[in-house]
């Protein structure tokens, strides 16, 4: 580039930068442009709630009174041949739908009307890196892309200025940022990581005037078109030029997200929030509300928070803390979007990577369980205070209606509006997709 092309580019610098997005779009090149799926799905966005660790179903939503008798009699069971653990909570009906669940998770088992829980849930691995990649890719083997990846790649995204994938996670999860990666989707589908904080986004704010900024950014959006250009198609490279397109956008409207100034008290105390408080899970969930507001299409809030996780080893006791954490901003995040008319056209999901033992481990703690486990959706095309499949007296295996997560993933996907046997990738010579050759839709669970 020589001087007087420089020149050029820096005079352009204001509006080369929406220019060459539109001219991408315009060209059917832009990763992000909005998409049509397969068929008009119920739900336009996804909030995913992902409790890491393994939590408890049986001290949770699938309690089993016969776990006391079972201990109380000195039976044995599992791989260690150990004693029946019962639950430590009360239990009784919720709701007008009289859905059983304990009193670990009150404010949650409170919005038992707006839930479909699912009590037969199982998955493929007990170690918590491989199950967690098994509940995000499909995968406990291979690196695949996200949940979140596969929703951007087959919706695009409704607003240029925020990223389609989000993940709110002050801590990384078990697999890391592998959990949120795009894998060999293009990069543009990658979910970008809020930590919360005094900067919950790094690098967020402008270190140069607007005007100075835009000069910049438009001569190296310039140069980067003339790199690509004599490259070829270099997914990297434009995956590179996407992020940047991105982080402009974000500067002008993510502060903006954060800034809960005109949330009213009373939606403050909804989700558990002091004014001005900028950690938390319930900073999460409104955050999760407000992104979704805006048109991001898939919302990843990660528990990862000061308490530790949910892999109760040596002491159930343990979990108080961590439902005090999260209980009241989940349901305080389902009134929400209910009293805002959203509900119907957001997917909530509650999951974990599997549950826990229904026997003794440690001093008075259980151990992962892949066998069955509980994980529940709300909204978004699922029925309402409904119950599906079952398990054993004790918990301990699925006894009605087995639901692997594959089908899980392929029943959410379905509410989006994709078959999932359709929204496919092709990789190394085959095609790819987020249920790999598995899945089925439990239709019993759409509304």
């Amino acid at each position: 580039m020589n001087r007087r092309q420089m020149i050029r580019s820096l005079a352009a610098g204001s509006t080369v930068m929406p220019a060459i997005v539109s001219e991408l779009m315009a060209a059917g090149t832009d990763p992000l442009s909005p998409r049509a799926p397969h068929f008009e799905g119920k739900a336009k966005r996804v909030i995913f709630l992902y409790m890491t660790g393994g939590v408890s179903h049986v001290d949770t939503f699938d309690p089993k009174p016969e776990l006391s008798a079972a201990a109380e009699k000195g039976l044995t069971g599992g791989k260690k041949n150990a004693k029946f653990l019962p639950t430590g909570w009360a239990w009784k009906e919720r709701g007008q739908s009289g859905i059983e669940m304990t009193d670990l998770l009150p404010e949650i088992a409170g919005c038992a009307d707006k839930l479909c829980l699912v009590r037969s849930m199982h998955g493929d691995h007990n170690d918590h890196f491989q199950a967690t990649m098994g509940v995000h890719t499909g995968s406990v083997t291979q690196k695949r892309p996200s949940i979140g990846s596969w929703v951007s790649y087959g919706l695009g995204t409704e607003n240029r200025n925020l990223p389609s994938f989000v993940v709110l996670a002050p801590q990384l999860p078990y697999a890391g940022s592998q959990v949120w990666s795009s894998d060999f989707l293009p990069g543009a589908h990658g979910g970008t990581r809020v930590t919360g904080g005094p900067e919950p986004v790094a690098d967020l704010e402008r270190r140069a005037p607007g005007k100075l900024q835009n000069l910049e950014l438009g001569l190296l959006a310039r140069l980067n078109q003339s790199h690509l250009r004599d490259r070829g198609a270099d997914p990297i490279l434009a995956a590179r030029m996407k992020a940047f397109e991105t982080a402009y956008g974000m500067q002008s409207e993510m502060p903006g997200v954060f800034d809960f100034s005109k949330e009213s008290n009373a939606t403050l105390a909804l989700y558990g929030l002091e004014r001005g408080q900028n950690t938390g899970f319930g900073w999460q969930c409104l955050v999760a509300r407000r992104l979704a507001e805006r048109g991001v299409r898939f919302i990843e809030l990660i528990d990862t928070g000061s308490s530790g996780n949910w892999d109760v080893h040596g002491e159930i006791d343990a979990m108080k803390p961590l439902a005090r954490n999260v209980d009241r901003p989940i349901a305080g995040l389902l009134r929400d979007l209910e009293s805002r008319g959203m509900l119907d056209e957001t997917l909530v999901v509650f999951t974990t990577e599997f549950g826990r033992g229904p026997w003794l481990s440690g001093k008075h703690g259980r151990e992962h369980h892949c066998y069955a486990y509980s994980a529940w959706a709300a909204g978004g095309g699922f029925k309402r205070g409904f119950v599906y499949g079952k398990t054993t007296e004790t918990g301990e295996k699925v006894a009605e209606n087995p639901v692997h997560v594959h089908d899980f993933n392929a029943t959410l996907l379905h509410c989006l509006g994709f078959d999932h046997t359709r929204l496919t990738y092709r990789h190394a010579g085959r095609d790819f997709r987020l249920t790999d050759i598995h899945g089925n839709i439990v239709k019993e669970l759409l509304a």
